[in-house]
């Protein structure tokens, strides 16, 4: 059979720790530090005023990481009092951590450069010239944009925009996926199932799965993995997490030849969801920012409304997406791994699911929520029993029993 090309989706989203980014950076600024002083030609300034004007700007710029922790500690307890706990957009954002990096590598280099100078009498303009560009330049212009994302996320309009924006990048992925389908392979079809792996490690969260190694683990072992778990589920001890099919089973001494080791490497962990991957993550932070904003102690629907508005966008979003199984293809056509992706009814109850309820003694939000409902219903068979119909029937109903006037001014 000839080879074809397949989008992959999940694909894994390589991310750089911020460990290791601190780590790149240090060693960048010993890096700069050895070499700098030791240039002799063009300009020169006077050694001991470079020496006195570098470890003077290395010191002073480890205030900066107090400023970055500032930052951090408001920004991410205004987010768990005012939206949701599950909110860790800029305590895990890239960005803050590559600026706190940046300022730890400023440090070292101008420190590692005093030292390298020492009592020379003459140095380049070169060392003094670089830590004062990387300071006033660089390292300024990053702690701006830190400040303005701060600012962004202790805002509702902002986060409530990026959560829709990144939930949409989920879902536009998945529907990429779905552009040029693969044969679906009936579960009666399926190889014998020759063992299920389970999670062998404490609870812990699904973030990614790396399905390129995924598949690669598959097709040498000529094998169908179904994964029985998603990007967001949370895995137990002992909870199965893939069954493995295949058609002829491994001798039993060769280890080497089972799959199950190389099926948990390709499942990525950690202690919260991520957006990565996580086709449900936003639609669950919207509806804790409606519900908190409808508890007794906030009592502010205009913010459930405007969240509403995001989550219908979402919702509208979906419509289109592959329902059931994904089936993801190797490079020569065949069936390799199965995905259960969540079905149009599992993204209105996370959504909506507590949201119903919730809004009954909010005449604003009641309202805004039945027409949220009656964009869904549009183009539906007006008989069909499903999710969206009954709960329209049922907020229809709570507005005529505890809100006639606003049912009377609203119906058709």
């Amino acid at each position: 059979m000839a080879a074809v090309t397949r989008p992959i989706p999940l694909r894994r989203t390589p991310r750089l720790r911020a460990e290791l980014s601190q780590l790149l950076f240090a060693a960048s600024g010993v890096g700069l530090g050895l070499v700098l002083p030791r240039i002799t030609g063009g300009p020169q300034v006077s050694g001991p005023q470079a020496n006195e004007l570098l470890i003077g700007l290395g010191f002073s710029v480890l205030g900066v990481t107090a400023v970055i922790f500032s930052l951090l500690f408001l920004v991410v307890q205004w987010a768990h009092t005012s939206f949701t706990p599950r909110l860790t957009l800029f305590g895990n954002a890239p960005f803050v951590w590559r600026t706190f990096a940046f300022a730890i590598g400023l440090v070292v280099f101008c420190l590692t450069a005093g030292l390298v100078i020492g009592t020379s009498s003459r140095v380049s303009t070169a060392v003094p010239g670089a830590a004062v560009v990387l300071l006033l330049l660089v390292l300024l212009a990053l702690l701006r944009t830190l400040q303005l994302k701060a600012l962004a996320s202790i805002q509702l309009a902002p986060v409530l925009h990026a959560v829709t924006e990144r939930g949409r990048l989920v879902l536009d992925a998945l529907r990429s996926a779905a552009s040029r389908p693969v044969a679906p392979v009936p579960a009666a079809a399926l190889p014998p199932l020759r063992s299920t792996v389970s999670w062998p490690r404490p609870m812990t969260i699904l973030q990614q799965v790396d399905m390129e190694r995924l598949l690669a683990t598959a097709r040498a072992a000529h094998a169908v993995v179904v994964l029985r778990v998603i990007p967001g589920t949370t895995l137990s001890f002992g909870a199965p997490v893939a069954d493995i099919h295949t058609a002829t089973e491994p001798p039993a001494d060769q280890a080497s030849a089972d799959p199950a080791p190389a099926v948990l490497a390709a499942l990525l962990t950690g202690a919260e969801r991520t957006f990565d991957q996580d086709p449900l993550l936003a639609f669950r932070l919207l509806a804790d920012i409606v519900l908190r904003a409808l508890s007794p102690a906030v009592n502010d629907p205009a913010t459930a409304v405007q969240s509403l508005d995001c989550l219908e966008d979402l919702l509208t979003g979906q419509a289109g997406l592959p329902t059931g199984p994904l089936h993801v293809a190797d490079p020569d056509g065949h069936v390799r791994v199965v995905v259960e992706l969540p079905g149009r009814d599992e993204y209105l109850q996370t959504a909506l699911g507590d949201v119903v309820s919730a809004s009954a003694h909010a005449p604003m939000v009641l309202l805004r929520l039945r027409t949220l409902l009656l964009h869904l219903a549009a183009g539906q068979p007006a008989d069909r029993d499903d999710l969206v119909q009954r709960r329209l029937a049922w907020a229809e109903q709570e507005l005529a029993r505890r809100y006639p006037t606003l049912w009377d001014e609203a119906r058709p």
